[in-house]
């Protein structure tokens, strides 16, 4: 099993080749902050199963969130930054290589990330969808290099 670098390497070559094959077909053509933003995604995704141990990849997961959680306070957006702050939790109530390293929690948890704010802020979640996809294939990623599909 890789440990958090491995994660973030995999993630980010699978991630960035599955966009680029995307706009090569000309199936999604994002602009290139949306883009930056659905890499942070799968990003995200490829971390988030191992964010109940106190590792290296936990500490840098929280970085990241924080980072993000400041940038949109201090763009004012407060209800996207209680949202984050809301999901961030959810690992403190598992255990490790529980119900987080499964398939079903790969699909039901970043259904969170389109749900919510669909259901807070009225998004049509056809806004919403490539960012629940770019995290379930983020953690998709994270789930094959465990070999959990094996």
């Amino acid at each position: 099993m890789p440990g958090y670098k491995g994660h973030i390497a995999g993630a980010l070559a699978l991630g960035a080749g599955a966009l680029a094959s995307l706009n090569w077909l000309e199936w999604y053509q994002p602009e290139p902050l949306h883009a930056l933003a659905l890499m942070g995604c799968v990003l995200l995704g490829a971390l988030f199963p191992d964010v109940d141990t106190d590792s290296k990849g936990q500490k840098f997961f929280y970085l990241l969130l924080l980072a993000i959680n400041l940038t949109l306070m201090a763009l004012g957006l407060y209800k996207w930054a209680a949202v984050l702050g809301f999901l961030a939790m959810i690992p403190v109530a598992a255990k490790h290589r529980g119900f987080i390293h499964t398939w079903w929690a790969m699909l039901i948890i970043p259904m969170l990330i389109m749900l919510l704010p669909a259901l807070f802020y009225q998004i049509p979640l056809i806004i919403l969808l490539p960012f629940y996809l770019a995290s379930v294939f983020g953690y998709f990623t994270h789930l094959l290099m465990d070999r959990q599909f094996a």
